[in-house]
């Protein structure tokens, strides 16, 4: 399920120690990766599938990104955190908390809700942050309450003058939405982050089945404390049974821009996207929100009121997806669960479980039909060493290594130039429907015409071990398209690792363009890919053996098509570890050293 998270209130304290506390923080996230930087600085677990620079907390199960913030200055990430052990089902869940003054390196804060009252006593599910208009945070939460029933609460910072929101009240009055007579027990969860209608009352929205039907519910208030429900739903779809984790946002019609949740008015278009817990993903559609009538309407017919017709936020391997507004630089950013895809044996074993995507930047297409994605521009400071260049691979089975950087955590951006598209492939346009087979079918080892072509991932030396995200250029008819897919069959020879091959079609012209990109994020267990600048993405996990035994990976760029294509573009980096929540034993909350705030010194050569 979707849970919450918690948030504070208040100005920064006019206080010399918070002061201190705070600027000795920042100081500690900013500095220089090197062997020469200062002793309080840690180096991260040596783990072979712990990641160095996607976040995690330093041990226990963690899902959902619940209510990220921009807040005074710092980023909170509030996520739903199982302090009891490295599963979903041991104990109830709370809200844990991090903070950042760059979205790269995190320090912990412990937990923001834990379930301690009658009305989420079972647990503090998902929920959001809205920053009220005197600058005080608000959290708006799912509560499991003592008779196991979905409730809708709030919470407010207990000292509004700590910079750091470590403390949170839950008021007596909860739950301030009860159970509605209409609705499932079990269905009844995920408030969004709320807005302010032309009326100028507050809305938020959730997810629910009503009457059994899934839908997504609005409701209004004055004061942010007494609410009432919108008689007609957001959204309603007579296909899903619930669709979980609702996030509604506004987007520009035109630039990369990030909107304030209550924007509106010319320019200004409309985003829902919800995550379905039977295909475990998450789907949007762009249209208009009405907020006389508090109802979203789709610009595209997309096989009716089913979700899962939809477009995707995301191809491959994520979940829950939550966005905010960064209002430091004014641009809309996405935050997923990524879990795992061992066994629960592992994960106990490893004593932790989950991660979360790299944070994404999102806007609009030009073409206003779906959301462009990218990594958020700070992981360019954890760039180090840069790979060699490469030119022209030949086709029919060429493979190039990138050399000069360790290939396990990197940043790798390329560009393909295809000098003719004579020799693509041609496709049944009934096979444009399921992408996924059609990627398990024209596996990247397998010959083509334009394409296989791509990159080799995560590779051992004798390549027994790789994951392949490669691209063919299909003929349909008199038009071109441009398939996408990872490939993880290859990706581990261990036993009971979960290895499907993920697709997707690029929206792009490649007749117009005869090019295409793509940039991949690799981090140990986690690939995360960009292809056509970000109009397709896909997330995959990985375990391979090769580096649980000792060995190093290797990172190739290959051509199994019979067409040649040129290498015009390739700027890999290998990318030093942040410090992302290391657990120590003194740090800011203890009062001792700022060891846990600081970016490691060392990171993994595997």
């Amino acid at each position: 399920m979707c849970h919450s998270h918690s948030l504070v209130t208040g100005p920064m304290a006019a206080n010399p120690l918070a002061t201190l506390a705070i600027a000795v923080f920042l100081i500690c996230l900013l500095l220089p990766t090197s062997s020469s930087s200062s002793s309080i600085c840690v180096a991260r677990t040596q783990d072979h599938v712990r990641t160095a620079f996607h976040f995690q907390p330093a041990k226990n199960w963690q899902n959902d990104p619940n209510g990220p913030v921009y807040y005074n200055g710092m980023y909170h990430l509030f996520y739903q955190y199982n302090p009891h052990g490295a599963l979903w089902d041991v104990g109830n869940l709370s809200w844990g908390d991090s903070v950042s003054g760059d979205l790269v390196n995190w320090a912990a804060l412990g937990n923001a809700l834990d379930p301690t009252a009658p009305f989420d006593a079972n647990g503090c599910a998902s929920g959001s942050v809205t920053i009220l208009p005197d600058g005080t945070p608000a959290i708006l939460y799912s509560g499991i309450d003592a008779d196991r029933r979905q409730v809708q609460n709030v919470a407010f910072p207990k000292n509004p003058r700590d910079p750091l929101l470590r403390e949170w009240a839950k008021p007596a009055y909860n739950p301030v939405v009860p159970l509605p007579a209409d609705v499932s027990a079990n269905d009844f969860r995920d408030p969004t982050t709320a807005w302010v209608g032309r009326d100028g009352l507050w809305r938020f929205a959730i997810s629910a089945v009503a009457d059994g039907v899934g839908a997504t519910l609005v409701y209004r208030s004055a004061d942010f404390l007494r609410w009432e429900r919108r008689a007609a739903p957001l959204h309603a779809s007579q296909d899903a049974v619930m669709a979980e984790c609702p996030d509604l946002f506004p987007v520009a019609a035109r630039g990369a821009e990030g909107l304030d949740a209550s924007a509106r008015g010319a320019g200004v278009r409309h985003v829902l996207k919800v995550s379905m817990p039977d295909t475990l993903e998450d789907y949007y559609a762009v249209g208009t929100y009405d907020d006389a009538a508090d109802t979203f309407t789709p610009d595209e017919d997309c096989g009716g009121g089913d979700y899962r017709r939809w477009r995707r936020i995301d191809r491959g391997h994520l979940y829950a997806s939550k966005t905010f507004l960064d209002a430091r630089r004014m641009r809309r950013v996405l935050w997923a669960w990524v879990n795992e895809s061992d066994s629960e044996a592992d994960d106990v074993a490893r004593g932790w479980s989950g991660l979360q995507s790299f944070p994404r930047a999102l806007w609009l297409d030009g073409g206003g039909k779906q959301l462009v994605q990218w990594p958020v521009e700070e992981i360019e400071t954890l760039r180090t060493r840069r790979a060699a260049p490469l030119q022209e691979v030949e086709p029919g089975g060429g493979v190039r290594e990138v050399t000069g950087i360790v290939s396990s955590q990197a940043d790798v951006d390329v560009v393909f130039e295809i000098p003719s598209l004579r020799r693509a492939e041609g496709l049944d346009p009934g096979r444009l429907h399921d992408p996924d087979a059609l990627c398990r079918e024209k596996g990247g080892s397998l010959t083509g015409g334009v394409g296989p072509f791509g990159l080799l991932v995560m590779a051992s030396g004798d390549m027994r071990e790789h994951t392949a995200v490669f691209f063919r250029v299909f003929r349909i008819l008199h038009e071109y398209a441009v398939l996408m897919c990872t490939d993880l069959s290859r990706s581990s020879t261990k036993a009971g690792v979960y290895k499907p091959t993920h697709g997707g079609f690029v929206d792009v012209d490649i007749e117009k363009d005869m090019s295409i990109s793509l940039r991949t994020l690799i981090d140990h267990s986690i690939v995360e890919s960009f292809g056509g600048g970000g109009r397709t993405c896909m997330t995959a996990r990985v375990y391979p053996e090769h580096v649980a035994a000792g060995s190093s990976s290797h990172l190739y760029v290959f051509n199994n098509g019979s067409a040649a294509v040129k290498v015009s573009k390739l700027e890999a980096w290998e990318l030093a570890s942040a410090s992302v929540n290391v657990d120590d034993d003194g740090g800011l909350m203890a009062g001792g050293s700022f060891a846990n705030m600081c970016r490691a010194e060392e990171y993994n050569s595997s």
